[in-house]
C-alpha cells in the first residue's frame, strides 16, 4: 500500500473520508486534512505560495486569477489573509544605517494620489516598516519611532520639510545621494508591483489591498 506525506509538513497520514467522491487524507503530526486533487484550486496545498510569488513578479489580480483558475474575489481575500500573519523582520543590529523615502500610487481612481512611506535597512536593504497615507508628522512618526527604537547611528532621508522635527538632528542625514539604496529600490517596487507602476490603469481599488501586497512583498 502506498504511504501518502502531507504535502505541509511531510508527516505520515492516514485516510479521512470522502468529499464529493475525492479521499481525502488527515496529517498524524500536524493534523492538518488534506486531499490529493482539487476541483476548486484555492484549497490547493502549493495556493498560497504561488500567490505570492505571482504577486511579487509583477502579475495583477485578473492575471493571477487566470493563471491560477482562481476568481478575483478570492484572490483579493486570500491577499489579506496571508498578509495578516505576516510581521516585519527584525534585521540588523544595534548602530545600523537606515534611510527613508516616499513614493506615490492611487486609490480607488487617479483622482486620489496616495504616499507610500517606508525605511530599509541600509546593509541588508531589508525593509522595516511602511505607512500608506498623506505625508504628515501625525502619519510617519510611528515609523520614525519604529526606527529610534532600533538604537540606529543614522537615518538618511531626503530633504522632506517634516523630518528635521521626527528625526534627532544628532543622527539625521539629509545630504545629496543619501538615499541611493532606497531610490533604486523605489524602481523595483514600481518594475515587480503592477499597481504601482506610473502609467497605469492597474491601481488598488481600496488602500488595505495596497497594504496587503505590500506587506506580501517585503515580508512574504
Amino acid at each position: 500500500m502506498e504511504k501518502r506525506q502531507c504535502p505541509y509538513c511531510k508527516g505520515p497520514c492516514t485516510k479521512n473520508g470522502r468529499q464529493r467522491g475525492k479521499q481525502r487524507y488527515k496529517c498524524k503530526k500536524c493534523l492538518k486534512t488534506f486531499q490529493l486533487q482539487y476541483v476548486y484550486q484555492a484549497y490547493a496545498p502549493h495556493a498560497d505560495a504561488l500567490l505570492k510569488s505571482l504577486l511579487k513578479e509583477g502579475c495583477g489580480v485578473r492575471s493571477i486569477s487566470r493563471i491560477m483558475g482562481i476568481s478575483t474575489k478570492t484572490i483579493l481575500s486570500r491577499m489579506l489573509k496571508i498578509s495578516h500573519k505576516l510581521k516585519a523582520h527584525r534585521l540588523g543590529h544595534p548602530y545600523a544605517n537606515y534611510e527613508m523615502d516616499e513614493l506615490w500610487s492611487y486609490i480607488g481612481s487617479k483622482a486620489n494620489t496616495v504616499w507610500i512611506t517606508y525605511a530599509i535597512e541600509r546593509e541588508t536593504r531589508g525593509t522595516v516598516g511602511f505607512f500608506v497615507g498623506s505625508k504628515t508628522k501625525a502619519n510617519i512618526r510611528p515609523l520614525v519611532n519604529n526606527l529610534l527604537l532600533r538604537n540606529p547611528k543614522h537615518i538618511y532621508t531626503d530633504r522632506l520639510n517634516i523630518y528635521p522635527a521626527l528625526v534627532p538632528k544628532t543622527i539625521h542625514r539629509f545630504f545629496r545621494y543619501s538615499t541611493n539604496h532606497i531610490e533604486r529600490k523605489n524602481l523595483t517596487l514600481r518594475t515587480h508591483i503592477k499597481r504601482l507602476s506610473r502609467k497605469t490603469i492597474c491601481f488598488s481599488k481600496k488602500k488595505k489591498y495596497l497594504e496587503a501586497h505590500l506587506r506580501i512583498y517585503f515580508w512574504g
